[in-house]
């Protein structure tokens, strides 16, 4: 797989997600016109992203966001009413996305061998598409309000799962030779997490997504088939 075949595949955008936020009952955000709804949750979602991302999302005001979004305040207030719910906006938009996409990995007719690839290529690559949002998520964390840092703790172990899961199988079927699933899918998520959080890094290095990608996976593979 190539990330120019990832994204080829990939079906859901930043505007599906947004319209399923619009469409939540859970949430207070009522639009007349769905369509202009979506653009403006969009760009309110990415602007206070890009804001965060540079300044902090604590040291981000809401007037600032407005000004950078072209929005009134009465016109954001349309869509959140607070910072906290904005966290939560963004937080449930790149959750949704997350879980959606990685939660596919339960097809006993692949090989394990098959499943883990699948899973490292699908996470690195979507990391890339939503590098901000990652990038956001992790380093914001520890200001979140609690129960956003639960949700964010709570997101990290379902994919760590994911992979603990894949290699607890693989270990049953004897394709795999480790002993601790649970702290190889830990020490595999830290892998995966440099990429969107290092980016420098690897674009001082000239090292593309494909190339981390393939990387990783032959790190990996070396490993769990006892081949280091």
């Amino acid at each position: 797989m190539k990330f120019s075949d990832f994204k080829k595949e990939f079906k859901m955008s930043m505007e599906d997600i947004c319209y399923e936020i619009i469409q939540d009952d859970n949430n207070s955000i009522k639009v007349k016109n769905e369509r202009v709804g979506v653009k403006k949750l969009k760009t309110i979602i990415e602007t206070a992203i890009t804001i965060s991302n540079r300044k902090g999302f604590h040291a981000m005001s809401l007037r600032e966001l407005c000004s950078e979004c072209g929005l009134s305040m009465g016109g954001l207030y349309g869509y959140i009413s607070s910072k906290d719910e904005l966290l939560e906006v963004i937080q449930d938009q790149g959750r949704r996305l997350l879980l959606k996409v990685m939660d596919t990995y339960g097809n006993e007719k692949e090989s394990s061998i098959d499943q883990l690839t699948r899973a490292i290529y699908t996470h690195i690559y979507l990391s890339e598409l939503m590098q901000p949002w990652f990038f956001f998520s992790y380093m914001e964390a520890r200001f979140f309000i609690r129960e956003e840092q639960e949700k964010s703790i709570e997101t990290e172990l379902l994919t760590e799962q994911i992979f603990s899961e894949i290699l607890e199988m693989g270990r049953l079927k004897g394709d795999f030779k480790l002993g601790d699933p649970v702290l190889t899918a830990s020490a595999i998520k830290s892998m995966l997490q440099d990429w969107y959080l290092k980016r420098w890094k690897y674009n001082r290095r000239n090292i593309s997504v494909d190339d981390y990608a393939k990387h990783v996976i032959s790190f990996v593979m070396a490993f769990v088939k006892g081949d280091c």
